[in-house]
């Protein structure tokens, strides 16, 4: 029992009963006895148990030496979190620390029946639990009654400052009793929660646990670089790779989580979504569909996934990459918690790499890069799993030996082990089959860029592009065909590579373009029965090389599409011949003459002498002149014509 001495007895008996034996560096930090009374502003990592830390912290002073807490009547202390499903988190925690202790715990959080809190609020309460904008309404309404407040605690204080939660915190605290304890926990300090914390706390105790300093060694990192046509396949794989107990997904949109959702529930995944449009109702189902294995993969947006906790969370896969650091390592934090170990795989497409290495470099991290497990790499796991299945190493059972001997004997073995091996496998999504990417080695001597070449190095000769099958597009040069669209449509509906691509011919109505051989049939399934590809364009096979002698005037594009004309064809205009364009005039024209004109001719047109072009000049007019009025009161124009 000396691990927790000094806590309070109840609080010591939920411990153990929880089943902790040891507490975390965070959790024996805020128990030192220069943090009794005081404020303290607590950085620590993710995952590392701050909860449970400041339910520890709060303990002495809600319960002023006292086993148990007196009825319920104004709140004792106010915990607020960033987000509805860490509020709520929070709450469970307290709920099972506080039990043996009487306490009563209440939410305040958005997406709730506000009078339901109301009336909780009424009845009574020691810790209340919320959100900032739902715990500001109470506040402004009366509902909440801050005025036996002796502590407030901001969890995820940065992360709250980040989602511009500033106004409503400063107004927490300022309607707060001013002699009452501030704890902030954060995973980081920057300079905004310094002047918070210098602003609203009295001579707090910096708190900073070792973890915060180093990378999480029960994580393990990796970079996984793929085609871009290729990230959701690799997703597929990776889940398929590892058949984690819980999976979290992570994608930067709203859009793109529906659109994982949808895509993964038709491969077979039970998946469930978490993102800001749903209920609060419909984010509690899908988390507790997580917790009872109804549901394997949550696929969530930053803001949904704050405050997760899955105790069985294995791996987290970035989707679309964190925008930073502090994103990378809270993503990360979900999983490798309580000493589990976990995995965080990065999706790098391959245009994204430079961003990837920055990302990683700048969180300290040091991953593994490698390729998407392949389709073979997956088959060969689920063997593995198969081999290691624990029924193989039980004894048969009495009553199941007459059984296995009528198998045996109607079977045989290898028809027994065939069926054991298809039932296992029935219930999987089958395995992606990827494209072949270069492989990629980060390289100190080159600061990270790996294999790639160093600016200003000429890049190694394509050479010869081997053995082609020829395709025809129903588009040419007056259908505005250019390479800069038509190669990437190619590659992402074909499911190639540049690579794969040869030489583009491009004429008036029509577009021939060369495929490697070995990728013939792969872009012949990936682009379907209706041969079509954007707008439009219809895809041919050719049998042969393509017939460009009768192609119109143009010049074909090269396979590495350059923009620029490639004349090594046969279809290079020949301008010597008879064919080569004219000028307008057989014969300069002559201004030496007289009437500054060249000579005439019989068919030859009107001669302007002002502008020395084929052309009439416009005859010019006296202005009109008014004799005076005569008799009749009538005026009479007069016009003289210079030319007459």
């Amino acid at each position: 029992m000396t691990e927790f001495e000094g806590i309070a007895p109840a609080i010591a008996q939920a411990l153990t009963k929880r089943g902790y034996s040891t507490l975390t560096p965070v959790q024996k930090a805020v128990l030192g006895a220069e943090l009794e009374g005081r404020d303290a502003l607590v950085s620590a990592q993710t995952g590392s148990g701050k909860t449970v830390a400041f339910g520890l912290a709060l303990a002495s002073t809600l319960l002023d030496g006292k086993e148990r807490f007196a009825q319920a009547g104004a709140p004792l202390a106010l915990a607020v979190a960033p987000t509805r499903e860490l509020a709520l988190q929070v709450k469970r925690e307290l709920e099972w620390l506080y039990e043996l202790t009487g306490a009563t715990v209440a939410s305040c959080v958005g997406g709730m029946d506000m009078r339901t809190e109301r009336r909780a609020l009424d009845r009574g309460a020691h810790i209340v639990v919320g959100t900032p904008g739902r715990l500001c309404d109470h506040i402004r309404r009366s509902g909440l009654d801050m005025s036996a407040l002796k502590a407030v605690v901001l969890d995820e204080a940065d992360e709250m400052l980040d989602l511009g939660f500033r106004e409503d915190l400063e107004f927490i605290l300022e309607e707060a009793p001013s002699e009452r304890r501030t704890l902030m926990f954060s995973a980081t300090v920057p300079r905004s929660i310094a002047n918070l914390a210098k602003s609203y706390q009295r001579d707090a105790v910096r708190i900073s646990t070792q973890a915060e300093q180093k990378q999480h060694l029960d994580i393990e990192y990796r970079a996984l670089t793929v085609a871009p046509s290729d990230r959701e396949n690799a997703i597929i794989n990776v889940l398929r790779f590892y058949e984690a107990k819980n999976a979290l997904v992570f994608c930067s949109t709203r859009a793109a989580v529906n659109h994982l959702t949808s895509r993964f529930n038709n491969r077979g995944f039970s998946v469930v979504a978490m993102s800001g449009e749903l209920s609060q109702s419909e984010r509690t189902h899908a988390l507790q569909a997580m917790r009872d294995g109804r549901a394997r993969v949550c696929i969530a947006t930053d803001v949904a996934a704050r405050g997760i906790d899955l105790p069985n969370l294995e791996l987290v896969i970035h989707a679309d990459l964190p925008t930073n650091p502090e994103t990378l390592l809270h993503r990360s934090g979900r999983t490798g918690r309580a000493g589990r170990k976990g995995v965080s795989a990065l999706i790098v497409p391959n245009s994204a790499r430079r961003k990837a290495e920055r990302l990683l470099r700048d969180a300290n991290i040091t991953p593994t890069w490698a390729k998407p497990p392949s389709a073979d790499d997956v088959t060969r796991r689920d063997d593995e799993r198969i081999l290691a299945d624990p029924a193989f190493e039980e004894a048969i059972r009495e009553e199941e030996q007459d059984f296995v001997r009528e198998l045996l004997e109607k079977h045989g073995a290898e028809q027994i082990a065939a069926a054991f091996v298809r039932l296992s496998r029935a219930g999987r999504s089958a395995p992606e089959d990827l494209m072949d990417t270069p492989s990629f080695t980060p390289s100190p001597d080159r600061g990270d860029r790996g294999d790639r070449p160093e600016r200003g190095e000429p890049r190694a000769p394509r050479g010869d592009f081997g053995d082609s099958v020829w395709f025809s597009l129903s588009a040419g040069r007056k259908q505005n065909v250019e390479p800069r669209w038509l190669i990437p449509m190619l590659c992402r509906i074909g499911r190639i590579t540049k690579q794969e691509i040869g030489a583009i011919k491009m004429q008036a109505e029509e577009t021939y373009v060369e495929i490697a051989r070995d990728w013939v049939d792969r872009f012949v399934e990936a682009v379907g029965p209706k041969r079509a590809l954007e707008k439009g364009i219809q895809v041919k096979q050719l049998d042969g090389m393509p017939d460009l002698s009768g192609g119109s005037r143009g010049a074909p594009y090269a396979g590495k599409k350059t923009g620029k004309p490639d004349w090594k064809g046969e279809g290079k205009p020949d301008w010597k011949g008879e064919g080569k364009p004219k000028r307008k005039f057989d014969a300069k024209p002559d201004f030496a003459g007289a009437d500054n004109r060249a000579p005439e001719k019989a068919d030859a047109k009107p001669w302007s002498k002002k502008s020395g072009k084929p052309g009439f000049d416009k005859p010019k007019f006296d202005k009109p002149k008014f004799d005076k009025p005569g008799a009749e009161g009538a005026k009479r124009k007069l016009f003289k014509n210079k030319s007459n």
